[in-house]
């Protein structure tokens, strides 16, 4: 029967990735995808004469061409030229400061120019800053030397060359904000970005923060020419050409095995046989669907078990094709982070709450990016927010279209009344996504997009030291949002690529 060196299962960012980085080694690969289209999240769809992105918000470590990140790295080593767009600020957040003040704050990219816009809202506040941002460098440094050597790592080089980091890395980011005595003021704009990771920065680790944080301070955020589905139709493209294969319409229902080493796939198509699978599907239905119970070792039961019900954050995103430019609407900001509460855990609160608790949500407008992004005279805006299950919980099928109806009016409306931004009487196409479609496009336990809740004891410290632990299944790679570094766009690409290197040393032991 004719056998593969790998199986890719999910051809989502990690997948392709991984799968990319495969053939480029010499392996015949294999990817299965349910789906009639390649992309997971990273997909389009059209509404008239509108195309939108379902997800993607902004990439971070992508970097210049002069000054390059991991992602942009990646895709040149796998030959794939994406015309890239930086944005020319991080972020504006409107809200309320945690002392009472009205908060309306625009924070541009580059360091040095983000600790002077910091001094200018906060005066005093530059040699905390300073130390924050040095820090960060030598956590950027450490991880980097961890993520080279894919688990191989030195303690003792680790606490010689990386004291700092192994010393407060894993702490909360909370914690470390006030050892270094930075203000109120400044923690109240630097927490602006935690729902990047659906984590309150009272659990989510300071290495974790800050690695996303400084990647998009230091390199800018991108996003590539077109929507998210340029990037996983030119790797598509790339891998094929390398002589990769890839079944479409094809669904994996379970792992093969001989002994408790993974030798294949049972898919709605037969059987299919390779050395090693990497599996980019939630951690929930690879362990609890997809393979015997009895294959299990205790302690990854144990892991499963208290991950059971922490699911991170699930999301509504109401998509908006408008009739007139940006200008015309009074769009400027790419990004409007728009605050309910300037504290990061009472934002936190808020995701299991009702739809009318919560009022945290990201206003985004792509031709302010890329004037093109639309039909000329148009524009394309996306309103993102966190939901709670208890708005569905007795939802009947009859009123979902009225849920939907409630969630574009109470958005829009506060967008209004927080901005000045009145879209109502200017949209040409509307389309609202609830964690009920996310959970049916991309196959997640109650629609989560950020796989496991990645705070407190199972943060990237933790899962990064204990990569051969946490997957103890021979020829098995788990590959989706539960790994190492978490969910994001660029880390799954970096995630993908990481495993594939893993899986290729396996191929090795095997020969």
């Amino acid at each position: 029967m004719d056998k593969y060196d790998a199986v890719v299962v999910g051809a989502g960012n990690a997948g392709l990735s991984a799968a990319m980085n495969l053939v480029l080694h010499g392996k015949r690969v294999l990817i299965i995808e349910q789906h009639n289209t390649a992309g997971g999240c990273a997909t389009s769809f059209v509404r008239g004469r509108f195309e939108f992105d379902p997800s993607l918000h902004e990439l971070c470590d992508v970097g210049s061409q002069l000054n390059p990140g991991s992602v942009r790295k990646l895709f040149d080593e796998y030959g794939v030229d994406i015309d890239w767009i930086e944005i020319k600020d991080c972020f504006r957040v409107i809200g309320t400061f945690s002392d009472g003040t009205p908060m309306d704050v625009t924070m541009p990219t580059g360091v040095i120019k983000f600790i002077d816009k910091m001094e200018e809202y906060v005066p005093g506040s530059r040699k905390s800053m300073i130390r924050l941002f040095d820090l960060a460098d030598e956590i950027r440094r450490g991880t980097d030397y961890l993520t080279s050597h894919h688990g191989s790592y030195s303690l003792l080089k680790l606490l010689k060359d990386y004291p700092n980091m192994m010393k407060v890395g894993s702490y909360p980011t909370l914690t470390v904000f006030n050892r270094l005595e930075i203000p109120a003021k400044c923690q109240d704009i630097l927490s602006t970005y935690w729902s990047y990771l659906g984590v309150d920065l009272s659990r989510i680790s300071f290495l974790h923060y800050m690695l996303m944080f400084t990647n998009y301070i230091a390199k800018s955020p991108f996003i590539p020419k077109g929507t998210s589905h340029t990037l996983s139709t030119k790797l598509v493209s790339a891998f094929l050409d390398k002589g990769g294969e890839i079944w479409y319409g094809c669904r994996a229902d379970k792992f093969l095995f001989e002994g408790n080493r993974c030798v294949g796939v049972e898919t709605t198509q037969g059987p299919v046989y390779s050395d090693v699978v990497l599996a980019n599907i939630n951690g929930n239905t690879v362990y609890g669907k997809m393979v015997d119970r009895n294959l299990l070792p205790e302690r990854l039961l144990k892991l499963l078990s208290v991950r059971k019900n922490k699911n991170s954050g699930r999301l509504i995103s109401i998509y908006l094709g408008l009739d007139r430019t940006t200008d015309e609407l009074g769009i400027h900001d790419y990004s409007i982070f728009i605050r309910g509460n300037s504290d990061s855990r009472i934002e936190y609160s808020a995701i299991e709450k009702c739809l009318d608790d919560n009022d945290f949500c990201i206003f985004l407008c792509y031709n302010v990016a890329d004037p093109t992004f639309s039909p000329l005279g148009k524009a394309v805006c996306s309103i993102t927010a966190f939901a709670s299950m208890e708005d569905y919980k007795r939802l009947e099928e009859k009123d979902y279209p009225k849920l939907k109806n409630r969630i574009a009016k109470k958005y829009l409306e506060l967008l209004k009344e927080k901005t000045g931004i009145n879209l109502f009487d200017h949209i040409e196409e509307i389309e609202v996504a609830t964690p009920i479609t996310f959970a049916h496009y991309i196959g997640t336990p109650e629609g989560s997009v950020y796989g496991h809740d990645c705070g407190d004891w199972d943060g990237v410290f933790a899962r990064s030291m204990d990569l051969d632990k946490d997957y103890p299944l021979p020829g098995l790679f788990p590959i989706g949002a539960d790994g190492p570094t978490g969910d994001g766009y660029g880390v799954c690409y970096v995630n993908g690529k990481t495993f594939a290197d893993r899986a290729i040393s396996y191929l090795e032991e095997l020969k």
